[in-house]
């Protein structure tokens, strides 16, 4: 991409913007060497009690954007001289500096390329910033930020949180991850909530409040080829079938190990899997018989080519919301704190 900037040009390589000089040398790029002595490591260090100036910056990222400092000055509406000036401001507050003379042209050093990158980010983010206040400003919403631990089933989720699903202007946000992160986010307000299979662990660094949601009882299902050949003997036939099983991150697998135990049953396990979803998709084409809470038994149904075998008497499956209040005053918490399972 030619830019055009009294003799400047800059090309795209690798997403890193060069800098190469092309042809004579105008009074400008002259004025602008002899103006400043280049060092290819850094400037002169830095006071640190200061801050760099955001104004400096912009002015170096739209040199960059409108391909160069004659073209940047006309869009800012500035002397040439002053925008070259910005430039050799925000390299001695960052204390490192941004071009270095390449034969007859000057080129970006590794601190010019990266202070462009973040320059960038920064911003394309303010650039979208009227837009975000605008939208905030024109029609309010309904927020709710959740955190989904991993290890509860993602129909299961979505049940949950069905009683907001139809709340006007709601935007919602969810997170999934291992329930000590997202208790972490959760202490740090980045969350309203957090859904999981089992209760905050006791952490006396934390303020945290499990609220019960309900429980629903463990069967297991599979292609109706599986079912068919386990149903004469079950629950011992489990102990000849393939079988899938949740890890042992989740707070089901250790009912499960318990009721196969008190029967007297070794399964033939063939698959573990982290991912509810997973262990699902592998159950549904055949891999293996496979727990799931029956009360998105109908959802099952509907989604996977499965039938249900029978019930593991006894095994339930608990689902919590937890917060930081004991008396919980988000509007939409108090809605998936008031459903009935």
């Amino acid at each position: 991409m030619a830019l055009g900037l009294s003799g400047y040009s800059v090309k795209k390589i690798n997403s890193d913007l060069i800098c190469s000089f092309q042809g004579g040398r105008s009074k400008l790029s002259s004025g602008f060497k002899k103006s400043r002595k280049f060092n290819t490591q850094s400037c002169k260090k830095p006071d640190m009690s200061i801050h760099f100036n955001y104004k400096h910056l912009y002015y170096f990222w739209v040199v960059a954007k409108e391909g160069g400092i004659t073209k940047a000055a006309e869009k800012l509406d500035m002397a040439v001289q002053t925008v070259s000036a910005q430039v050799r401001e925000l390299e001695k507050s960052l204390g490192f500096a941004l071009l270095k003379p390449a034969g007859r042209g000057l080129v970006l050093t590794d601190a010019g390329i990266a202070a462009m990158k973040q320059a960038d980010l920064i911003f394309q983010l303010g650039e979208a910033l009227p837009a975000h206040v605008r939208d905030a400003a024109s029609a309010p919403m309904a927020r709710l930020t959740v955190g989904i631990c991993d290890s509860l089933p993602k129909m299961v989720a979505h049940r949950l949180l069905e009683p907001i699903m139809l709340v006007k202007n709601l935007k919602l946000t969810c997170h999934e991850g291992e329930l000590e992160d997202l208790l972490g986010d959760l202490a740090l307000h980045r969350l309203d909530v957090v859904l999981s299979d089992r209760a905050a662990p006791s952490n006396s660094n934390l303020k945290l409040y499990s609220h019960a949601l309900g429980s629903s009882d463990i069967a297991l299902y599979g292609t109706k080829q599986l079912v068919k050949a386990a149903r004469a003997n079950f629950p011992q036939s489990l102990s000849d079938v393939p079988v899938l099983l949740p890890t042992a991150h989740t707070a089901v697998r250790d009912r499960l190990d318990r009721w196969f135990e008190h029967h007297h049953i070794a399964p033939n396990v063939v698959g573990e899997f982290e991912d509810s979803a997973l262990l699902k998709t592998f159950g549904a084409k055949g891999m293996g018989i496979f727990p799931a809470a029956e009360w998105v038994h109908d959802d099952l149904l509907a989604h996977y080519a499965v039938s249900r075998l029978g019930a593991c008497t006894g095994v339930k499956e608990h689902f919590f919301a937890i917060g930081t209040e004991r008396k919980v005053h988000h509007p939409l918490v108090q809605s998936l704190l008031q459903q009935k399972l």
